[in-house]
């Protein structure tokens, strides 16, 4: 799923990153974009930070407010995905069990909260996809695939 954010935006110019969400006014396709690749490095950071909560969300969104070309955006979105599978490749049971409050999901572990919010990105990953597609007219060489996506439970309606 990280991967197929990737690919979309390595396509998008700086302009077409900065175009407002029809759905959400004050969010760019750059903000969209930066929520699907922060959320799960917010849900892999719960098991340093000890929460995924609002407060965390905040001072993520103070912390990458600067990363704004496609360029930037890509190269965060790779640490992330690489920083994901080396933390799951890693057998750490410890971390991967520990109990975090999380602003979704409650109090659950690290794993549960990687798969809730996996499951979140994906859903924002379509809208995107239908944003890019249908309202920028872009026609993304290798867009989000079925195997992208697999094992991840996501809501079927985009909006």
């Amino acid at each position: 799923m990280l991967g197929a954010t990737i690919r979309a935006i390595q396509q998008l110019s700086n302009a077409q990153l900065q175009q407002r969400l029809p759905w959400r006014e004050r969010w760019t396709l750059r903000d969209l974009m930066m929520h699907v690749l922060s959320f799960p490095e917010l849900a892999w950071l719960s098991h340093q930070h000890g929460s995924m909560s609002t407060e965390d969300m905040r001072a993520s969104n103070t912390r990458l407010h600067e990363i704004k070309t496609s360029e930037a955006v890509a190269a965060y979105g790779d640490g992330v995905r690489q920083q994901i599978i080396a933390f799951l490749q890693s057998n750490d049971h410890a971390a991967f069990d520990r109990v975090v409050p999380a602003h979704y999901g409650g109090e659950v572990t690290v794993l549960e909260l990687l798969t809730i919010i996996l499951s979140h990105s994906t859903h924002h990953l379509k809208q995107a996809h239908w944003f890019i597609t249908h309202e920028l007219g872009v026609s993304l060489v290798n867009p989000v695939t079925d195997d992208d996506l697999e094992g991840i439970a996501t809501p079927a309606a985009l909006f």
